[in-house]
């Protein structure tokens, strides 16, 4: 196995930012023939990097710092009375954790999913080989975690488990199923699997102050972020 040491890291040339329009970015890569475990891969969650199929990466942009770390410290997790609503709603829900994989009822979801919510990025049009490279393949640590009610499946939460907690990859769901808010129903359905794993942390990807898109990360509180090479408490 590679070590953190001998791991070789490759940056991309500048491109337009997929986030913040006026910016360019630039992107550092693990080596991607590199054989990564999950404590390689553990520590580079705990150095800001994140996967996106069997890419591990983070932001290397030399003048904008807007791409900013964050995970929930799940024991200390505030429970608001929004989400103590959103529970409430969905008391019908049974959750359930399987193995990646491509399926006509998963990809359904998905492409319903990315027509309703992304058709103006560039993961629109949705397609299988994307499902596949995306959301299947890419590290053993992944799992699938299922939404449903008795009728049929409303979400799908995609995480990795590290050795301090879970990482949030991505998530899909009904679109026409807002009033049950289901993508806070599956952030709270995280940070309740990482305590039943007994993992310190969820760890939720990259948070832009200036996307609105990212806003929704900061009402998770406490929430730690990474700057300066440490983790520290988000302020108030």
């Amino acid at each position: 196995m590679t070590s953190l040491s001998e791991l070789r890291f490759f940056t991309t040339p500048a491109h337009d930012c997929s986030y913040l329009s006026d910016k360019q970015a630039i992107t550092l890569f693990a080596d991607p023939l590199a054989k990564i475990n999950k404590d390689l891969y553990s520590a580079l969650s705990s150095a800001g990097f994140r996967r996106s199929g069997n890419h591990i990466y983070r932001p290397h942009c030399q003048s904008c710092n807007a791409c900013i770390p964050v995970r929930i410290p799940v024991s200390t997790f505030k429970m608001k009375r929004r989400f103590r609503r959103i529970l409430r709603r969905n008391v019908d829900v049974k959750v359930n954790t399987v193995e990646p994989e491509l399926t006509e009822e998963y990809f359904d979801l998905y492409e319903r999913y990315i027509n309703a919510r992304h058709a103006d990025g560039d993961m629109f049009p949705a397609s299988r080989d994307q499902f596949q490279s995306f959301l299947v393949d890419g590290r053993p640590e992944a799992c699938f975690i299922e939404f449903r009610t008795s009728a049929r499946l409303l979400a799908v939460a995609v995480a990795d488990e590290l050795n301090d907690g879970l990482s949030a990859i991505y998530s899909f769901f009904d679109p026409g199923e807002e009033e049950r808010a289901p993508g806070v129903f599956a952030i709270l359905e995280l940070i309740n699997a990482a305590k039943f794993r007994d993992l310190d942390y969820l760890y939720l990807g990259y948070w832009i102050k200036h996307c609105k898109k990212m806003n929704y990360k900061l009402d998770y509180r406490p929430i730690e972020i990474f700057v300066n090479n440490r983790w520290v408490m988000a302020g108030s």
